[in-house]
């Protein structure tokens, strides 16, 4: 389950597009997820009886401490609240401009525990890339053979003694994913089923030793006008785009 599987039940406090709440540990995902969706429905224009438009760029701004708490959450958080945002606006029937960019954003201005949302709707077009999330840092595929393991030659270096120098490969031929192992001396899994070769769906897990290796495909936007506000971490900004995963979709 994703750490925000719950956010539905979360108090919706938002105002004029921004929730603000001091709480004693601080800001909690689920507040910014309740903040983004206020955005969202306020935000909202009709424009036509069958086409609503939302915005798709969100900055996060919240204080120095809380932001360096979410910064640590990776990829992860930033997945969630996508994919929460994408699933609100489809559930309302809002139409996006292009892909869904959040971005967190230090903000010292701001007391812990408060949020604000900025956004605007940009349009943009968009490019799938395939990538590895392994302890937390996103590995772009930019090879059709991208080898996995402990060793200084591999593509991806690994620091887990339960791998092999040389433990698995991950095939791109520009539209799928291919796992194989290297004849590495304790396995593969994938998925929780040990493995030799197999085709690599989306979001698939990949095991090797205690290394979980996540296969995604996202959306890279290319806007066609300035956003909203520049990412301040790479590692805390996700492209998305609704009703697709990949090339083939």
């Amino acid at each position: 389950m994703g750490i925000l599987d719950n956010f539905e039940k979360g108090l919706e406090r938002a105002v004029n597009g921004a929730f603000a709440k001091t709480f004693r540990s601080g800001l909690q995902p689920v507040e910014i997820t309740s903040a983004l969706r206020r955005e969202l429905d306020t935000k909202a224009a009709v424009v036509a009886r069958d086409r609503i438009l939302a915005p798709n760029r969100f900055t996060v701004r919240m204080s120095h401490t809380d932001y360096a708490r979410m910064s640590a959450l990776g990829v992860t958080l930033i997945d969630e609240l996508t994919a929460l945002v994408q699933k609100h606006g489809t559930e309302q029937r809002y139409q996006f401009t292009g892909s869904i960019v959040i971005t967190l954003q230090d903000d010292r201005s701001l007391s812990e525990g408060m949020v604000q949302i900025d956004s605007s709707s940009v349009k943009s077009t968009v490019a799938w890339t395939p990538v590895l999330d392994i302890n937390g840092t996103r590995h772009p595929l930019v090879k059709a053979r991208t080898v996995i393991g402990r060793g200084s030659d591999a593509d991806i270096t690994v620091d887990d003694t339960g791998t092999s120098r040389r433990h698995v490969e991950i095939l791109w031929d520009g539209a799928r994913a291919q796992v194989r192992d290297l004849g590495s001396t304790n396995g593969s899994q994938l998925n929780g089923a040990p493995v030799s070769q197999a085709i690599l769906e989306p979001d698939s897990t990949v095991t090797i030793g205690r290394t979980r290796i996540v296969f995604r495909v996202i959306a890279q936007a290319s806007s066609e006008a300035p956003r909203a506000a520049a990412p301040t971490d790479p590692a805390t900004e996700r492209h998305d785009m609704g009703g697709f995963w990949g090339p083939n979709a």
